[in-house]
Order: C-alpha cells, then structure tokens, then sequence
C-alpha cells in the first residue's frame, strides 16, 4: 500500500451508519437537563460521538429518534443507540458516560446492590423533576406542545390530503 494511502482517514460516506454513537434526548427547557447537556459536550468536545436532541424543540420528531414521542420523551430520559436500540433512565447516563470515555462516573450503578437504589432515586427525580424545577406538569406540556403545534400548522399544505 503507497504511503498516502497509509495515511488517509477512513470516511464512512453510508446514509445507513450515523457519525454518532449515541443519541441523547434531552429537554432543552430545564435548566438541569441543560447544565449536564453543555458539560456532556465539552467532554465530547467537538468529536461528534454524542449526538444531542432538544425534545422540547417544537422541531422534534418521533420518527427520527427511534420513535420515542414526546410525553415519553419528557417523563423518563432516553437515548437511541447508532444501531436503533432505545435505552432509558440510568442506562442513558452509563452508555453516554461510557460513550465520552468517562464509564468510571456511573460504573458503580451497574452493581448489584447500588443499581437498583440509584435506578429507584431516578425515577423519584424523574417524577419531580418539572415541579422541582418549576415547571407545569406533564400533561400540561404535552397539551400545550400539541396547541403550539396546530396552530403553526394552520395554512400550511399537508402532503397526505388530498387537495
């Protein structure tokens, strides 16, 4: 093999296979959520491993993120795997650890006499979490998600009716 050769980068051009290895879904309106987000991608620093979606993004789209809809979405976190696989709650926190090299930080979850404790604290915090942070209850976001979005579809032409 030539020299250049040796040294040119592998590029994988595939439509099927993403430059990131996992997908966190993350909600962009708490301000917790947000403050692990940014320290997530300083420590991504720019390699792309971790690709980060702001489900509270009126933009957002079951059906390109492994079709976890919103209210699921926004009641547990998730993450969807470069392969398709859907992980949620502390599972989210260990692969996106593991993901950026820093596995050690949620390691001890995996045991079996801690994991169960720090997954049942989890979902306490998940069940608070809108409150504790000053927000309107679930049901309350997903309604009002589903006004917002009515209403700017209003006027627009919709491909699957007919004209």
């Amino acid at each position: 093999m030539p020299l250049a050769e040796q040294f040119e980068p592998q590029v994988n051009l595939s439509a099927d296979s993403p430059s990131w290895e996992i997908k966190l879904l993350y909600d962009g309106q708490c301000p917790l959520c947000v403050r692990e987000v940014n320290f997530l991608q300083k420590h991504d620093a720019g390699r792309g491993r971790v690709a980060f979606v702001d489900i509270a993004d009126d933009a957002y789209r079951p059906e390109d993120h492994g079709g976890v809809d919103f209210e699921t979405a926004m009641g547990r976190i998730h993450a969807v795997r470069a392969d398709g696989t859907v992980v949620k709650n502390v599972e989210v926190f260990r692969q996106v650890y593991t993901v950026l090299g820093m596995g050690w930080v949620y390691a001890a979850t995996g045991w079996p006499l801690i994991g169960p404790l720090v997954d049942r604290l989890y979902e306490l915090w998940a069940d608070w979490r809108l409150a504790l942070t000053g927000r309107p209850n679930l049901k309350t976001l997903v309604a009002e998600r589903e006004r917002r979005l009515v209403k700017n579809s209003k006027g627009r032409c919709r491909l699957d009716q007919p004209s």
